[in-house]
């Protein structure tokens, strides 16, 4: 773990800042006195999701056509040996931390896991104490209820939608690719015409232009929900890949290049192009492409071998003399936070205390490499020990046991850890050091406010049930027999309603009964879901209330009142057949505060 106080930062990048000037460490003007350009550079990061290091046409891909992104590429620096996490919330956690995802609390997609810990500073919340103006458009799953949304993490403006994305289970009830409906810094939806991907770019260039007008510098956050399922994109995008490989998730990964080629011509259009630090990455390892093309790599999402985290990362700053070249130094997202706040002169938190460092002196050609570090890919819903990959140069250490040198074997195809002892020793001495760190904290959950005057009432799903996956219009549709605990914060004491249903408020249907199928604008349409046989439900909240009620056919919600107290709980709900069978957990709870 790096400490990144000012000072520290600057003995972590060989002591650049110190020992160089000032433009030979950052590629930063300075004026004629010797003080910082007042200019300062713009911050636009992409993330894409669930595209793999292997979905660029620039990478090698027989199929698929990336003439914008080929043009990023060629345009940039490229960080070839840059590693995520195998899965999305807990990018997105390290990107905006600057922590790895089991200290930072964000280690999973759901299971009580995908909220960034309170007091952890954001990047957002950095830039803009920074007088930056921040702005979120699209993806952000890092938690649907206070305080955890993206206006209370920092972002001054924000749309976006819940979950993971388009038919999760938090998201709006039938919400759609196109014509979406999202929510802007915390209000009611609202219906936003066009596909999803040509509005979050929409959006975000109008920011920009906006935030460009009133001459303040910038940080805008896009991440898209494409290429990620459900995989409903026009024909226009998808004809040219049929019978050529999966065609509506290389349609989507379509429609996001054309848009980056919009982006590109407006920044040229505003002059915003040659300030503007523009960083593109992907959030975890390929899905739907690998069977295609995944650029010689054994891993996929949720993976721990290479193809699992490796992930694309172009950085692009005209400015400062930034030169298009590859860098394969070991780096990861953890990096991107210090690395931008140093090309931004922002100031860290004095008591900060990052697992990333620095990647300033590479990018400015003021180092050719790094000290030697190691650094541990982990994340999961219930994370265990050694369920992991160590990293090092281009040595892997997967499961504790498995090493493989990528620098001879992309692959991984031949374990060498019989003919390396030494090195397999080093780095399981490292991980058992990082998870003394780590293994006190897992258990300690982040809970979800209820009763807090900012959000009154408080949507809860079965995403959030602790330690367990449903998290999907398939789970809910199906009527996934899984059920846990919510972790909660009652921030008030007094009286609560908490209203307990199998469908969202919207869909208006039954406990017991089933919905129709949903057919999209295109694609495949979502299955119905199917009826149960619910008779009774129970609610348990602490040690102190636990009752039940009977169900009838034409319930569609059955509502418990109790008085609580302040602090910390545990809130959990059954369904049961007449036989007392449990069928399911209640999927939504509606808390609210009388």
């Amino acid at each position: 773990m790096v400490t990144t106080t000012r000072s520290a930062r600057r003995w972590i990048a060989f002591l650049v800042f110190a020992l160089l000037p000032f433009h030979e460490a950052t590629g930063i003007s300075r004026a004629a006195d010797g003080a910082p350009s007042p200019q300062r550079p713009n911050v636009l990061v992409i993330l894409s999701d669930d595209q793999g290091y292997g979905d660029v046409s620039a990478h090698g891909n027989p199929v698929l056509k990336t003439p914008n992104l080929d043009k990023l590429h060629g345009e940039s620096i490229r960080l070839t040996d840059f590693h995520v996490a195998p899965m999305c919330t807990p990018t997105r956690g390290q990107l905006l931390t600057g922590l790895d995802c089991l200290r930072s609390g964000a280690s999973s997609v759901c299971a009580g896991r995908s909220f960034i810990r309170r007091g952890t500073p954001t990047m957002p919340e950095i830039f803009r104490a920074a007088g930056y103006r921040t702005g979120h458009f699209g993806k952000w799953h890092l938690g649907d209820s206070y305080p955890n949304l993206p206006h209370q993490r920092g972002f001054e403006e924000t749309v976006y939608h819940l979950g993971w994305g388009i038919t999760s289970m938090a998201d709006v009830w039938l919400n759609d690719c196109f014509d979406g409906r999202y929510s802007r810094n915390g209000g009611p939806v609202e219906k936003f015409p066009g596909y999803c991907t040509d509005v979050w770019f929409d959006l975000a260039m109008n920011y920009m232009r906006a935030s460009s007008a009133k001459q303040e510098p910038f940080f805008v956050y896009l991440p898209t929900n494409a290429p990620h399922g459900p995989h409903w994109v026009a024909d226009e995008y998808r004809a040219p890949y049929k019978g050529k490989g999966p065609d509506a998730f290389f349609g989507m990964i379509a429609n996001l290049d054309e848009n980056l080629g919009r982006l590109d011509s407006f920044l040229h259009e505003t002059k915003l192009h040659d300030n503007t630090i523009v960083v593109y990455f992907n959030d975890n390892g390929g899905t739907a492409g690998v069977k295609t093309f995944n650029a010689g790599m054994r891993g996929h999402k949720t993976e721990y071998y290479d193809g699992g985290h490796r992930a694309i990362c172009y950085i692009r700053w005209p400015a400062a003399g930034w030169k298009p070249h590859d860098i394969g130094t070991l780096t990861q997202v953890q990096d991107l936070l210090p690395t931008l706040a140093d090309a931004c002169q922002v100031r860290l938190p004095t008591d900060a205390r990052l697992d990333g460092t620095t990647l300033l002196p590479l990018l400015s050609g003021a180092r050719e490499r790094l000290p030697e570090r190691t650094f541990v890919v982990q994340y999961g819903q219930n994370p265990e020990k050694w369920d992991s990959c160590v990293l090092r140069d281009k040595w892997r250490l997967v499961h504790g046991k498995e090493l493989y040198d990528v620098g001879e074997d992309l692959a991984q195809e031949k374990d060498v850890a019989a003919a390396h002892p030494e090195i397999v020793r080093q780095l399981r001495e490292h991980y058992e050091k990082w998870w003394a760190q780590i293994e006190p904290r897992l258990q300690d959950f982040s809970p979800i406010s209820i009763g807090a005057p900012q959000e009154n009432p408080t949507t809860l799903t079965a995403a959030d049930w602790t330690n367990v996956y449903c998290d999907n219009m398939k789970n809910l549709r199906e009527g996934l027999n899984e059920n846990s605990s919510w972790h909660l914060l009652v921030e008030q004491p007094g009286e609560y309603e908490i209203e307990l249903r199998r469908w969202p408020r919207e869909a208006d249907a039954p406990i017991a009964g089933g919905v129709p199928k949903f057919q999209a604008v295109v694609g495949q349409p979502l299955p119905a879901g199917k009826a149960l046989p619910i008779r009774t439900a129970r609610l348990q909240i602490g040690a102190g209330f636990d009752e039940s009620q009977p169900v009838s056919g034409d319930d569609k919600a059955i509502t418990f009142r109790t008085s609580l107290s302040a602090g910390k709980t545990v809130m959990q709900s059954w369904f049961y057949d007449a036989d007392g069978k449990q069928l399911c957990g209640a999927y939504f709870a509606y808390v609210t505060k009388k």
